[in-house]
């Protein structure tokens, strides 16, 4: 039988059941809980906004978007979005979706954490990190009814220290490669988490640069 979440449908085509069972097995209840409510927050800004967009594409990356901080999903010198999109790009591959799909997806993840920029490209993309942010930020909290929230967290629970432990999730993702950090968002975590995390400084990496002037 299908569900049904604030009026959202959560898919279940083969894909999307799939997916589930996959990152089900593969994640903490933490990071999956946390990834079901990107997904819903995500449709619903999309049907708030009146986008169109394919639910099934927009499942598949929320799912995907954080496996990159996942225990044996992780690389040692890529971005933990990169690990996550590469590894949705994979999965998909047997489904017999186009390269066009695929290359949505790998952009939703990978971009999930880039503040500006998603909201410019095609909903898939746009609408995983709408999710990502509304879910870790609380961006356009206020957009939602209280009885959308409510549904939403009903059916996959924050917890009482769902903030101080996706900080902790983030950070044990990261910390064994802090140099993929540089320019992005989740340097704030290891400065937060890791005691004398000195990060690159882009104004240094240019000054320290080969070139002469």
């Amino acid at each position: 039988m299908s569900t049904t979440i604030a009026g959202i449908k959560i898919p279940d085509s083969a894909l999307a059941k799939a997916t589930t069972e996959y990152i089900r097995d593969i994640e903490s209840d933490l990071l999956y809980h946390h990834s079901r409510r990107v997904f819903l927050f995500g449709a619903l800004s999309g049907e708030r906004k009146q986008l169109t967009y394919n639910p099934e594409l927009l499942y598949v990356g929320a799912m995907f978007h954080d496996l990159g901080l996942v225990a044996g999903h992780r690389s040692d010198n890529e971005r933990f979005e990169v690990d996550g999109a590469n590894a949705a790009a994979e999965f998909l591959k047997p489904y017999g979706l186009s390269d066009d799909d695929i290359g949505q997806v790998w952009l939703s993840i990978a971009l999930h954490t880039t503040p500006g920029v998603p909201k410019h490209l095609r909903p898939t993309v746009a609408l995983v990190t709408a999710g990502v942010e509304m879910d870790v930020l609380g961006m356009d909290y206020a957009a939602f009814t209280h009885v959308q929230r409510e549904a939403v967290v009903h059916a996959h629970p924050r917890g009482e220290g769902f903030k101080e432990c996706i900080i902790c999730a983030f950070a044990d993702g990261l910390r064994h490669r802090p140099q993929t950090t540089f320019g992005n968002v989740k340097t704030d975590v290891l400065v937060d988490q890791e005691p004398g995390f000195k990060p690159l400084n882009f104004v240094e990496v240019i000054r320290q640069s080969p070139w002469t002037a």
